[in-house]
């Protein structure tokens, strides 16, 4: 999840099994754990940090990248697509391919992939090196998130999982935050590069901490495929991922080729572009608390509130993008928006599956993923073919339906 895209930024409510599930459906089982590993669990939030840092950037940096690699904003814009679609087939494959080593190992190998693909990133001097740089992301974005969950498991006693969760989660909206912003301001002053040589310093430090920090963690779990089929069998889980695909593409193809909006459009300089995404960062990072608490009483309302909250803002800046204060205020909203979906959706998917939520979290990771493709391309194209507002115009027809499906279709609160 971006998100994760990209996944989740806010602890997940205690799963409460539906009617489809078998009565006896359990909360995924713990190690028998007595102390917390807590510094590790600090290492795997800067691996998260990391990840979304690197995932992002090119949204603040796409316009320089372009220019330096002589290729279309919609071409430059592809670099997302890779990662996403490398990811939405890791996240569920890696853990089978997997299953026989120590997941410290997996690990420290996934935070390797991290480093030498922003090493490649920083150095590339074409598009497909920048692409196979963004095929390594996407390889250790997928693993890690479908490892995520179930490492906070075997770290921390049962009673402190939520904590720890909530620990590792805070990576994702510190980089929500800093990401675009600071890319955009070190892109301006020392060429896009620098952006991709910082995250590489993330990298080293994280690769050190996570080797000093994590335990050793024998191989435990034995997912398969036939277990994935049998979930998507599941109405909810089919709905559940039915609407990721259309409100994550949606919000994808809006994010992705925002800069190119203002600066063609809004005719923003580089240092209020890098003002403009710094609010919305700020506005992820309280959309993402409000969301948890909407999310917790109704994970259906929380996305149908984003949802209607981003088709009124797109609407906005198809009518009203060359208004400077109009698109900032616009934008940080967006933000604020984004923030109710990834608790939602995985909320919603784990409901559907609480006796499988690994297994069921690695599809709502793949469907992120593939949104996050589609988003990438079908923006890319709207842009390349009708300029700059193209990409607020996938988003308010694709989260317009997926809004209204949720809508119609999404579960109903939990009678406790």
């Amino acid at each position: 999840m971006s998100s994760c895209s990209t996944c989740i930024d806010t602890p997940i409510p205690a799963a409460v099994p539906s009617a489809e599930t078998h009565a006896s459906a359990a909360a995924p089982p713990h190690e028998d754990t007595t102390s917390a590993h807590w510094a590790a669990v600090v290492s795997l939030a800067l691996g998260v940090f990391g990840l979304v840092t690197a995932e992002f950037l090119p949204a603040s940096l796409l316009t320089a990248m372009a220019t330096d690699l002589g290729i279309s904003n919609g071409a430059a814009g592809q670099t997302v697509t890779a990662t996403a679609l490398v990811a939405a087939v890791a996240a569920p494959a890696l853990p089978l391919l997997t299953r026989r080593f120590d997941r410290r190992w997996v690990l420290l190998a996934l935070s390797v992939l991290l480093l030498v693909s922003n090493a490649m990133a920083a150095t590339a001097t074409s598009l497909p090196v920048l692409l196979v740089s963004r095929v390594l992301l996407g390889v250790a974005l997928g693993g890690f998130w479908a490892l995520a969950g179930a490492l906070a498991m075997r770290l921390v006693p049962a009673n402190h999982f939520a904590r720890a969760m909530s620990l590792i989660l805070t990576g994702v909206s510190v980089a929500t935050v800093c990401a675009a912003p600071i890319g955009a301001w070190m892109g301006d002053l020392w060429g896009w590069r620098s952006a991709f040589v910082a995250a590489g310093v993330v990298s080293v430090l994280t690769l050190l901490a996570q080797a000093f920090t994590l335990p050793a963690l024998p191989p435990r779990d034995h997912a398969d495929l036939k277990l994935l089929g049998q979930l998507l069998r599941r109405p909810q889980v089919r709905l559940a991922l039915l609407a990721v695909l259309m409100v994550i593409s949606g919000h994808f193809a809006g994010f992705t080729y925002i800069r190119p909006l203002m600066e063609n459009i809004t005719h923003l300089s580089v240092q209020s572009i890098s003002a403009v995404l710094l609010g919305y960062g700020v506005g992820g990072f309280f959309g993402n608390l409000v969301g948890g608490v909407l999310a917790e009483r109704s994970e259906r309302r929380a996305i149908v509130a984003g949802g209607t909250l981003i088709v009124v803002l797109a609407a906005t800046l198809l009518l009203a993008g060359s208004s400077a204060l109009v698109t900032a205020v616009a934008v940080a909203l967006w933000g604020f928006a984004f923030g109710a979906f990834p608790v939602g959706f995985q909320t919603w998917i784990v409901r559907a599956a609480p006796d499988h939520a690994e297994g069921a979290g690695g599809l709502m990771v793949a469907a992120f993923q593939i949104a996050i493709a589609s988003g990438a391309i079908g923006g890319g194209m709207m842009v390349d073919q009708f300029g700059a507002l193209g990409g607020p115009a996938f988003a308010f027809v694709a989260i317009t339906l997926g809004t209204l499906l949720t809508l119609r279709h999404g579960p109903k609160p939990q009678r406790h």
